[in-house]
């Protein structure tokens, strides 16, 4: 029974041809930026911002988080206010830190999906000139069909609206895609727009629920082109 349901899902990954990736803890784990930053805001306006209402913000927009904090604290400052202070921390954290690093196996994996004429789609709550960055920083503009940021949507993760969006870019249809994610919230907004989900469980990763993903991994490898096209045959020569 546990092989049934492991290559059914393998099965489901292997007919689609577009990939909608998140960035933060997916391409590049830049969350000990923003938790940096974000602390040092809070600090900056007298907040005691618990660790639990802090892991709720995974996979969120800046600005959605902002309200968020100015509504739970009842705080008389605007969104523009505590967004540009969070900015300004992540920018200079961001140029000073030459460590930051790609996860281990999402290069490989970005250029296997590339070389095998999948679409691929960034959908990132990051503000585009974050996502620009990390982008220009590492070269990956090249592999990439279109970069979408939650930062210029209406709604925000865990809302379908950036996926759905994302799908479209792709110009494959939806049943045709599926997203990488590694937070809750990215997870439910995945589901919630009809897209297949793949939760990655990284190191990286704390506090977050992988229950609603259609698979889990632990490891890009395990969802290789290569894999993905043997489970095709494999589907192909049993019906």
């Amino acid at each position: 029974m546990i092989f049934l349901f492991s290559y059914n899902l393998t099965n489901c990954l292997a007919m689609f041809k577009a990939a909608l990736f998140d960035m933060d803890g997916v391409i590049v784990d830049t969350e000990p930026l923003h938790r940096s930053a974000y602390f040092k805001m809070f600090n900056d306006i007298n907040i005691d911002v618990s660790e639990e209402l802090y892991a709720s913000f995974t996979g969120q927009s800046t600005q959605n988080i902002c309200k968020q904090i100015i509504d739970h604290f009842e705080l008389a400052l605007g969104v523009p206010t505590l967004m540009q202070l969070k900015r300004d921390y992540f920018k200079n954290l961001f140029d000073s830190d030459n460590s930051l690093q790609l996860l281990d196996g999402v290069l490989e994996l970005i250029k296997d999906y590339h070389k095998n004429g999948m679409s691929l789609v960034l959908a990132s709550s990051a503000s585009m000139e974050n996502i620009n960055r990390i982008f220009e920083r590492f070269d990956l503009n090249n592999y990439f069909k279109a970069k979408i940021s939650g930062a210029d949507l209406k709604e925000s993760k865990p809302h379908p609206e950036i996926f759905q969006k994302a799908a479209e870019l792709s110009g494959q249809a939806t049943a045709d895609c599926f997203v990488i994610e590694d937070s809750s919230n990215g997870i439910e907004a995945a589901k919630a727009a009809g897209i297949f989900c793949v939760g990655y469980n990284s190191a990286h990763s704390k506090d977050q629920d992988y229950s609603k993903a259609d698979k889990v991994i632990m490891k890009f490898q395990d969802i290789s082109y290569s894999k993905l096209r043997r489970a095709q045959v494999y589907k192909q020569s049993y019906t």
